[in-house]
């Protein structure tokens, strides 16, 4: 006999399949998701779609504005705007990926050390946080750059140092807090290893926050990234980037689309970058469960 719809059940979903639909079904989210996307596919696609090279010079079409020819027009020395536009979102895309991604690991490993062991190595690990912590960020990212030379590796490495005390001191609360709970001293009292509790047990309960915090930096990354190759500390002519273009639009204010344009690629990702952050975190705050599902 067919079950009626009161006592069909509806199927358990993972935790990862209930987050990504909280994500998908809120406006922030929607919004930062396309217009990553579309950001994402067309620096991807950038060596196919671009119109011109972004480094070919036209000596005939010295800062010309938006034509037919040239939809963002050229800059000073006659490079198409939309072409650098274009490949300049792999650069600064490719930024916030290697940035972020190597802060949260190396931060994510300190701060479960910290954490783990407390002690001397919690208060050495910890002081060398907040050393890094006592300067302002770009101030160190800054510091960093002129110390490694202007490259985008380095400005890439420099991002990464100034988020890993972030990532390290929100792993060490959440270790310090989880460390005493009921099933931790049960696994430790089963002879558990220091690496299965922290593995199988404490970090499945971290990520989440550290996936929060991490898709709300990104947009810093970005931000700073852009701020280095401003000041001609970051990615190197003749490579396009946002930030450098945009420094250099500044030099010819008459030409304003030689700025407005990266600015507004700058612009456009950062908010999308921030919608999705604020996605994610409500997605995760378990306190908006009932509302969302």
């Amino acid at each position: 006999m067919p079950r009626s719809p009161v006592q069909e059940q509806r199927a358990p979903r993972s935790p990862g399949a209930i987050i990504l639909r909280r994500i998908l079904t809120s406006w922030q989210g929607q919004f930062g998701v396309l217009v990553l996307a579309v950001i994402v596919a067309l620096g991807l696609l950038a060596p196919w779609i671009a119109p011109y090279s972004p480094i070919d010079i036209d000596p005939d079409a010295f800062s010309m504005p938006p034509s037919p020819a040239h939809w963002f027009g050229t800059d000073e020395i006659g490079r198409d705007v939309l072409s650098r536009v274009l490949h300049g979102a792999t650069v600064s895309l490719q930024v916030v990926v290697f940035a972020i991604g190597l802060a949260l690991i190396v931060g994510s490993v300190l701060g479960l050390i910290s954490g783990w062991l407390g002690g001397r190595w919690d208060a050495l690990i910890m002081r060398v946080m907040d050393a890094f912590l006592a300067f302002p960020l770009l101030v160190l990212a800054l510091s960093i750059v002129a110390v490694l030379g202007p490259d985008l590796m380095n400005a890439m490495l420099a991002i990464a140092i100034t988020k890993m005390p972030g990532f390290a001191r929100l792993v060490r609360a959440e270790v310090l807090s989880l460390r005493e709970v009921d099933y931790v001293i049960a696994a430790k009292a089963a002879g558990a290893s220091p690496w299965r509790i922290l593995s199988r047990h404490i970090w499945p309960n971290v990520s989440g926050n550290v996936i929060v915090y991490g898709s709300l930096s990104a947009s810093q990354a970005l931000i700073t990234e852009s701020a280095l190759s401003f000041l001609g500390l970051g990615v190197q002519p003749p490579t396009p980037s946002w930030g450098y273009m945009v420094a250099t639009g500044i030099q010819f204010y008459q030409s304003w689309w030689m700025s407005f344009f990266p600015g507004l690629a700058i612009f456009l990702t950062v908010l999308a970058l921030n919608f999705l952050g604020d996605a994610v975190r409500d997605a995760f705050d378990a306190r908006l469960g009932d509302r969302h599902d």
